[in-house]
Formats: structure tokens, C-alpha cells, sequence
């Protein structure tokens, strides 16, 4: 495998790939036609030098995919609103005349933050208050602080489960599986064809399910060490590592993109079964949708006939590269 640079996300009915600054959103429309949105976004990490260091630009990447997500997924949904006909409502209008032009960029902010609070509670506060239920009979703040990493792991599967269930979540797994597949169909040397994005692998170290799990982990691990006494110091406690947790999670997804080490594939074994619940087999119109959002941002071409020349002599033929013969290589 060699890392590409490219990344996505699934959206309702489509894909959304971003490669650079550059990110395209291909939606498959209910007439059955493939639309593809193409824009561009700056990085924090870039605007800001001090965000691109260590330990400190995982926070900033995880809010720039976010705020990609947040639009690209407003934009996929615009294509299966119901009565489009109907008359607005008096608070649609009221804010539509407070915030005009900027009313789609306000509810995104919105709907972020309201995310984020309800993740901090769901997640980070409610494991710590009910592994506290056990403290009466479970003396060691280790073992507590392992119960409430379980716990949380517990309640985030749980929440999978949940809403897997629903048909629209369902088809987006489906979806999510299509964007790995992709991914892992290039970065292990092979053309973007539907034939062969349909037999790679749907999990892929890079996913953010796999953060998410590296998260619960590595708090487990913040938790065991950084101890208070106070119920409500320990409540902030959890709320002002969170940045610190998931600047470190962010360092070692990022490794495990990048590297083929044997210890490192190992330690993402848990992440990649994780994504077995995230993830479903696509169809091969899911694939198609796939493969035109990545052809928007990537030259996969040029990619693999400059990482993969041995594997594709004719694409490097093309841009002039000359393939390795394996038994010259020795």
C-alpha cells in the first residue's frame, strides 16, 4: 500500500473525496443521473502555522473535515427534499431575513456545535458519571478508568447499532464502504474500475471510525494517569483533554495511513473491525458514483504510473516512466 493524500466521506446518496485543497461531492439524483459538485477549501492547518504542528493539528483537522462534512452533506441532501412546493414557515422566513445570504453557513455553526456539546455529554461525561456508580464497590481509580473507557466504547457501538438500522444510514454505509474501497483500490496499484474497486478491502486505517475508537482508547490511558477528586473537576477535566486526546489519536492515524509496519497494522487491527459496523458492501452504482468523485480531485493515473510502473507499463508509458522488471530489481 502507498498513501495517496486522497480522503472522503460519505454523504447522503453520494460521496464526497477531497485530495489538496481541492474536494468534489458526486450525488446520485433520484432520476438516477450522477451529480458532481466540485469546490475548493484552505485548510486551518494552513492558514495558521502554529495549527500544522504536532499533537496540536489533529483538533484542526478533525474541525476541517467537519465543516467539509457539514456542507457537503447539506448540499446531497438539497437533492431528496420533500415539498419542494410548500410555502415557508414564519421561522424559515425570520431567518432568512436575520442572516440573508449567510443563513446556510449559521444553521451549519449551529448544528456543529449543538453536535459537539452532545457528543461531550453522550461520550466523554455520562461514561464518567455512571462508571462512578461503582466506586462504592470498585476502590481502584485504574479499574474506574478502565470501566468508563468500556463503557464508552460500549455506548458508541451501541449508538452504530442504533442508527444502522435505519434505511437512509444504511445505504450511507453502504457509501462509506464504496469511499474505502476506492481508496484502498488505488493505493495498492490497481486502475479505478468497478470491477476492481468491487473485490478491495471496505476498511481502510485512514477512517475516522478508526479515530474515534483510538480516542476511547488513548482516554482510557489520559484517565488512568490524570485523576481528581472533585466531581465537578473531573467533569472538566474530561471536557479540557479532549483537544490533547484527540491531537494524539490524530498522530497515530496518521502513522498507520502512512506506514506497513507489521506492529502498527496490528494495533489498527481493532479500528479496522470496528469499521465492519460502519461500512457495507456498495453496489456497483455506488462504485460509479465513487470512482467520478475521486476522478474530479485525482489524477489516479499519473499516480499509478508513478508509485506502481511494474504493475501498469502502459500508464507509465504515458507520462515516461519505465518500469522496474522484477528480476532487475534483486
Amino acid at each position: 500500500m502507498k498513501y495517496s493524500g486522497i480522503g472522503g466521506q460519505a454523504v447522503i446518496e453520494g460521496i464526497m473525496m477531497k485530495n489538496g485543497d481541492r474536494y468534489a461531492t458526486a450525488v446520485r439524483r433520484p432520476d438516477g443521473e450522477i451529480e458532481v459538485s466540485q469546490d475548493t477549501y484552505v485548510s486551518l492547518t494552513e492558514k495558521v502555522k502554529l495549527f500544522s504542528l504536532p499533537f496540536i493539528r489533529g483538533v484542526f483537522n478533525f474541525a476541517d473535515s467537519m465543516i467539509i462534512g457539514m456542507k457537503t452533506l447539506s448540499w446531497s441532501a438539497s437533492f431528496f427534499e420533500d415539498d419542494e412546493d410548500s410555502q415557508p414557515g414564519k421561522l424559515e422566513l425570520w431567518l432568512d431575513k436575520v442572516f440573508g445570504e449567510k443563513l446556510e453557513a449559521a444553521l451549519i455553526s449551529l448544528v456543529m456545535v449543538i453536535s459537539v456539546i452532545l457528543a461531550i455529554g453522550i461520550f466523554m461525561i455520562f461514561p464518567m458519571l455512571l462508571s462512578r456508580l461503582l466506586s462504592q464497590v470498585v476502590p481502584s481509580e485504574t479499574v474506574l478508568a478502565v470501566l468508563e473507557g468500556i463503557i464508552r466504547i460500549l455506548i458508541f457501538i451501541g449508538y452504530i447499532k442504533l442508527i444502522s438500522r435505519m434505511e437512509d444510514i444504511r445505504r450511507t454505509f453502504m457509501y462509506h464502504g464504496a469511499e474505502h474501497k476506492c481508496i484502498n483500490c488505488i493505493e495498492h496499484g490497481m486502475p479505478l474500475t468497478v470491477e476492481n474497486v468491487r473485490k478491495s478491502s471496505r476498511q481502510h486505517k485512514r477512517c475516522g471510525t478508526s479515530f474515534l475508537l483510538i480516542v476511547m482508547v488513548i482516554s482510557i490511558l489520559f484517565f488512568m494517569v490524570i485523576r481528581v477528586d472533585n466531581l465537578w473537576l473531573r467533569i472538566i477535566s474530561r471536557i479540557v483533554l479532549i483537544p490533547v486526546i484527540a491531537g494524539v489519536s490524530y498522530e497515530f492515524l496518521r502513522l498507520a495511513g502512512r506506514s506497513d509496519s507489521k506492529i502498527v497494522d496490528i494495533l489498527s487491527r481493532p479500528g479496522l473491525m470496528l469499521q465492519n459496523l460502519t461500512t457495507s458492501e456498495p453496489d456497483d452504482s455506488m462504485i460509479q458514483v465513487a470512482i467520478e468523485a475521486v476522478e474530479t480531485v485525482f489524477d489516479w493515473k499519473a499516480y499509478l504510473a508513478e508509485n506502481f510502473p511494474e504493475s501498469n507499463p502502459a500508464l507509465a508509458a504515458k507520462v515516461g516512466k519505465t518500469p522496474v522488471n522484477a528480476a532487475e530489481a534483486g
